[in-house]
């Protein structure tokens, strides 16, 4: 009796050390059974934020230092300000080959220059020892305590050895005529995040973006070159008008289409992809030092239009251009032509009054000099322009010696024989 209790007791002794060994936390597995045992959770290495990547334009806009400013550029010195209109991409086809008229073709060659003419003259600059500045740091409106506001010029600090220029571009439009004689058709943000020029080449009908054949990416690129050209990243002013949209996008408004008219819906929605499409090239633009000023909505004469005129087309600019681009106190002259005429020193009729009255500060025109004057009765400032073009390449050599020698300049070989006044 005793050995069956003995017995007994050895089998349940057994049957529980096998039981703690199976359930132990150290005890190997049973064949065929599956470990329950969670596995340690690995933690995910964190992602990398990645560096944003630096604007090429901040090398410009900080290239030169508050120490190496010494030299002091006063109100009595001129502040060079030439002006171009857009560039000739394919001048043998624009002068020769286009199905435009002599008469347009001629006027291409009077109020234009050809790509490699103006990549001559940019250089020509630079050597001579141009910088660009910005027109909103020559001019400034104060009232010195008086209440009276009025214009001063202000003293330009400047590096040693440099000479201040302002640059416009009037007409960066891209009107139809200039789509089919040889020109660009518009600048669009490149996927590098930079101004490049919408192409189609006239020949092969190939459409393309480009950075050599437009006035804009090339002055781009040439102060990303010479960053010493730039005065805290100034680049230059677009001088616009309205009546077929700005920079190559047709945002302007048919008024003739009536509100309810059932093409009203159509145009609109295309109107508004137009200006959808422009918005970050403007915001390109600005962040790399270009500005924008009025050339009118409807690139109208001020000093034959009436009063009424002026006053709808204003508006229709600030509607249409200036709510785009923002605000300007620039006025360029369409054509040159004054509103008070060459008498505008001496005299400030109601039209200039008005101009004045909706922000215009600055009102150039085109001349012979880079002149710039004050005037005394109102706050504004009238000056003029210099213009290389055809014209001024072939008969008017030494008022621009100071820049470039039209000798080095011109293309005779893609212009037509019209000659020039000069050996």
């Amino acid at each position: 009796m005793n050995q069956l209790k003995r017995a007994c007791a050895l089998l349940l002794s057994l049957g529980l050390t096998l039981s703690l060994a199976a359930c132990g936390s150290g005890g190997a597995q049973p064949s065929g059974t599956a470990d329950t045992t969670p596995a340690p959770l690995e933690t995910a290495a964190p992602e990398p934020t990645p560096t944003p990547a630096a604007d090429p334009y901040d090398a410009v806009k900080n290239y030169w230092s508050a120490d190496q400013l010494t030299q002091a550029w006063g109100p009595d010195q001129v502040v060079e300000h030439l002006f171009f209109h857009p560039v000739i991409a394919y001048p043998k086809y624009a002068f020769t080959d286009s199905s435009a008229s002599q008469a347009q073709k001629d006027g291409l060659d009077d109020w234009m220059v050809t790509v490699d003419e103006y990549n001559k003259i940019l250089n020509n600059l630079y050597e001579r020892g141009y910088i660009l500045v910005r027109m909103e740091d020559v001019w400034t409106e104060t009232s010195d305590g008086t209440g009276v506001p009025h214009m001063v010029r202000n003293t330009l600090m400047l590096p040693e050895g440099k000479k201040p220029l302002v640059i416009s571009f009037d007409d960066v439009n891209y009107y139809d005529y200039m789509l089919a004689e040889g020109f660009t058709s518009k600048l669009v943000v490149g996927d590098d995040g930079q101004i490049w020029a919408q192409c189609t080449d006239p020949y092969t009908q190939e459409t393309f973006l480009t950075q050599d054949l437009d006035a804009t990416p090339i002055l781009d690129n040439f102060v990303l070159e010479h960053p010493d050209f730039s005065l805290n990243g100034a680049k230059a002013i677009f001088s616009l008008t309205g009546y077929q949209g700005i920079l190559g996008y047709r945002t302007q408004n048919d008024r003739d289409i009536a509100a309810g008219s059932p093409d009203r819906p159509a145009f609109e929605a295309y109107r508004q992809s137009e200006i959808d499409a422009v918005k970050p090239v403007i915001q390109r633009l600005k962040e790399t030092g270009w500005t924008f000023g009025s050339h009118t909505w409807g690139h109208i004469n001020l000093s034959t239009k009436s009063l009424e005129v002026v006053k709808n087309d204003t508006e229709r600019w600030a509607e249409e251009v200036g709510s785009l681009v923002g605000p300007t106190t620039i006025l360029f002259y369409p054509h040159g032509a004054r509103p008070d005429g060459n008498d505008d020193v001496k005299q400030t009729g109601p039209m200039f009054q008005y101009l004045q009255s909706m922000g215009f500060r600055v009102f150039a025109s085109v001349g012979i000099e880079s002149y710039s004057k004050i005037k005394t009765d109102i706050s504004a400032v009238i000056c003029d322009r210099l213009h290389p073009d055809g014209t001024t390449l072939r008969k008017q050599r030494d008022r621009y010696l100071q820049f470039y020698d039209a000798k080095d300049i011109i293309d005779l070989e893609v212009r037509p024989d019209l000659g020039v006044n000069w050996d």
